[in-house]
C-alpha cells in the first residue's frame, strides 16, 4: 500500500489548537457514556456511535494518488498545512521533478519507504486532528472526502482508481 499526505479539507479551521469543552458538552459526554452502558457498550445510532452507513476510510492498494505531492493551486501548500518549518522542508524534499514523491514507485504503485514513511504520510485520526483540526468522530468521512478529491485531481473523475476506491468504501461500510 502507499500512503502520503492526503489533500486536506478545502477549508482548514482558523485555529488548530484544541478547544475547551463547555459544561453542556461535558454533560453530553456523560449522557453518551450512560447510554453506552445501557446498550452493551455501543452508542445507539444518532448518539455518537457510527451508523451502519457511515463511510469507513480504507486505503486502496495500487492507487498512490496521495503520493502526487505537487497537486497544484487548488490544494493547500505545505506552509498552510504544517506549523513546523522542518515538516515543510521534509515535505518539499520528497517532491520529485514530476511532482510525485521520490519514494513512490510508479511501476509497482508502492512506497519504497512505507514502514519508515513520515508521520504526515499516514492517514490516521490523530494525524488529521493534528494537521487539519478534524475531530476523531469526523475522521472517516473527511478522510474519504479528501481521498476522493485527491484521486479526482490526479486520475480524473471517471478513473478506475476512483471507482476502485468507492467500491472499497462501500464494501467496508456494509461490512
Amino acid at each position: 500500500m502507499s500512503y502520503a499526505v492526503v489533500a486536506p479539507p478545502t477549508s482548514l479551521p482558523a485555529s488548530r489548537s484544541s478547544t475547551k469543552h463547555h459544561p453542556i458538552q461535558r454533560a453530553s459526554a456523560k449522557a453518551k457514556t450512560s447510554q453506552r452502558r445501557s446498550t452493551g457498550g455501543r452508542a445507539p445510532p444518532g448518539f455518537g456511535g457510527e451508523s451502519s452507513n457511515e463511510p469507513r476510510w480504507r486505503c486502496v492498494e495500487g492507487c498512490g494518488a496521495c503520493c502526487k505531492l505537487n497537486k497544484g493551486p487548488s490544494f493547500a501548500t505545505p506552509e498552510e498545512i504544517f506549523e513546523d518549518p522542518s515538516d515543510v522542508q521534509l515535505y518539499r524534499s520528497l517532491i520529485g521533478p514530476d511532482g510525485w514523491c521520490i519514494h513512490y514507485d510508479k511501476d509497482s504503485r508502492k512506497c519504497s519507504i512505507y514502514s519508515d514513511r513520515p508521520y504526515f504520510c499516514r492517514v490516521e485520526a490523530e494525524i488529521f486532528r493534528t494537521l487539519y483540526g478534524i475531530d476523531k468522530k469526523k475522521f472517516n468521512k473527511e478522510a474519504c472526502s479528501c481521498c476522493r478529491d485527491t484521486i479526482k485531481s490526479v486520475y480524473g473523475s471517471n478513473s478506475e482508481e476512483l471507482d476502485k476506491f468507492n467500491r472499497e468504501i462501500r464494501r467496508s461500510t456494509s461490512a
